[in-house]
């Protein structure tokens, strides 16, 4: 176990400490945590190192000022949010090392090294998200009552749609392009059933195939970041995530459209 013999009051060390937790900050906002989430990480690793702070987060920067007990110096040190898109497990895994540093008193470089490590986590295996993500989207259709043949044609027509956006994303399309063009691929696939007069909740089908677009997260944090008054932060997540329901909306509105099927 290792504590910090740093000094609060030396400017070299709140230059560090403010640009790490910066960095740190800036990854787990870009990871999908809340603004009161990463306040609370943040200024809980602060008080470890014997030193105050406090964080101003923005929609697209994190901005972290750090100060001695005696208030004779301070650093600010600002980051860009990372873009490295939702992860619960690298969420849990950030949130863990705060508690590490709080707890086991760990020292800057320690934490620094961790988290250096932690940046270089791989994420979940693309073909297991595309298989449990279809598995997922299909267990919505019978949640909803619909049969298996409803079931198979929603696991087709979700594997379909989260593999092309898999590949678009990967080749830097726009995310909204991506929602747009994945909805209508999966609205698509899952009116197979509908017009061949396959299975008898079809139409259910249809409904829950772009269910894996939904953007759930967003939609909670923007209430949660309203909740504590982050109002900024709450009115941009809420915008985006809207923005992205409207792309999947067009997307599955569209596929219909161009296959023929009455809306109602």
């Amino acid at each position: 176990m290792e504590y910090s013999t740093d000094k609060p009051d030396d400017s070299a060390v709140l230059r560090k400490t403010a640009a790490f937790l910066a960095e740190y900050a800036s990854l787990l906002s870009g990871c999908g945590a809340t603004c009161i989430r990463i306040e609370k990480n943040t200024k809980r690793m602060a008080a470890a190192f014997g030193m105050n702070s406090d964080t101003f987060i923005m929609p697209a920067h994190v901005s972290v000022s750090v100060w001695d007990t005696d208030r004779t110096n301070d650093i600010t040190a600002m980051r860009k949010t990372a873009s490295c898109g939702i992860s619960f497990n690298l969420n849990a895994m950030l949130s863990r090392l705060s508690w590490e540093v709080a707890d086991n008193g760990l020292n800057l470089e320690a934490a620094v090294e961790r988290f250096e490590r932690i940046k270089m986590t791989r994420p979940t295996g693309k073909r297991e998200v595309l298989l449990l993500a279809s598995c997922a989207n299909a267990a919505f259709c019978r949640l909803f009552g619909g049969d298996w043949f409803a079931m198979m044609t929603v696991f087709a027509s979700t594997m379909a749609g989260y593999r092309l956006k898999q590949i678009m994303l990967e080749d830097g399309c726009d995310i909204r392009l991506t929602f747009l063009c994945a909805s209508f691929f999966s609205a698509s696939v899952s009116a197979g059933g509908h017009i061949f007069n396959i299975g008898s909740t079809q139409e259910l089908a249809i409904a829950t195939s772009v269910l894996y677009l939904i953007p759930g997260v967003p939609y909670i944090n923007s209430v949660s970041d309203m909740i504590y008054r982050h109002y900024l932060c709450a009115y941009s997540r809420f915008l985006d995530a809207a923005v992205l329901t409207a792309c999947l909306s067009a997307g599955l509105c569209a596929g219909m459209l161009i296959l023929g099927l009455r809306w109602f």
